[in-house]
């Protein structure tokens, strides 16, 4: 992993880095040492590693519950080049739109192709970011991504191992089925209904976890919020969280504690728009 360059923005530092040819971005506070918990966020379809929404968030994560947080290009998006399937599938889709034909099976495709790109590539930058110190490695790792950034998180939480708690929204499809049957942690659906406030307690019924989701870890890494004002508060957490039993810390981050933006599309990638 090389960096290639650094700013740092009410308290929050943002690298740039290049993985072999991955182009990403990590997220932390400013002048912080010592590890802590980690968040990837996976972007929508035509966005990339910096859309607008995606660095809010990853902004909030980092000031409110001291957490790193990382992104990177899907392939064919951002700074990742497209290959000549890429070229042929965005025209069978941006035909599709202009003739007003429906676009579900095309998606489908289209997102399961990238998947199968993206997830080797998920894990490889996952490798990388948990061998620098200030991340390390056997923490919680929890996943967001809304669109396209589900389709490649169901298939990426269900292959590795290491990911914690992951939230999905705004996905479908019976490709993603067999994967979604496999991922054995708290999973969070991220609806349009609770994009701009904290989910009420219906909301966090949603969030079934599955008897793996039992595990408890470690809180010394971890920094409490409060559900009533997860942009302020400094309360200790409950003993339990709101989704599974256990304090498992990114489970109750990422689902119960944090608003959830279901279904906002910030900004599109340099006017590569994949629908």
């Amino acid at each position: 992993m090389r960096f290639t360059s650094e700013t740092t923005s009410n308290g929050v530092s943002e690298r740039l880095f290049t993985l072999d040819d991955i182009p990403g971005v990590l997220w932390s506070p400013a002048d912080a040492t010592g590890i802590r918990p980690l968040v990837l966020l996976g972007h929508g379809g035509g966005q990339h590693k910096k859309a607008p929404g995606l660095v809010a968030r990853a902004h909030r994560y980092v000031t409110v519950g001291g957490f790193a947080v990382a992104a990177i290009d899907a392939p064919a998006h951002g700074d990742q080049p497209r290959t000549e399937q890429d070229e042929r599938s965005v025209a069978d889709i941006r035909e599709r739109v202009a003739a007003g034909e429906p676009l579900g099976p095309q998606i489908a495709r289209f997102n399961a192709a990238l998947a199968a790109r993206a997830v080797p590539e998920w894990r490889a930058t996952l490798d990388a970011l948990q061998a620098l110190d200030c991340i390390g490695a056997g923490g919680p790792v929890g996943f967001w991504g809304v669109s396209m950034g589900s389709g490649i998180g169901v298939p990426f939480a269900a292959a590795e191992p290491r990911i914690t708690a992951a939230v999905f929204g705004l996905a479908g499809g019976e490709n993603l089925a067999e994967a979604a049957a496999r991922i054995t942690v708290p999973v969070c659906r991220a609806t349009r209904a609770s994009r701009c406030s904290p989910p009420s307690p219906p909301a966090r019924r949603r969030c079934t976890p599955t008897p793996a989701a039992t595990r408890a870890y470690p809180r010394s890494n971890w920094t409490a919020q409060s559900a009533s004002s997860p942009a302020t508060s400094s309360k200790a957490a409950p003993p339990h969280d709101r989704i599974g039993g256990t304090n498992n810390g990114i489970a109750s981050h990422a689902t119960s504690w944090f608003p959830i933006q279901g279904g906002r599309r910030g900004g599109r990638s340099r006017g590569k728009h994949l629908g």
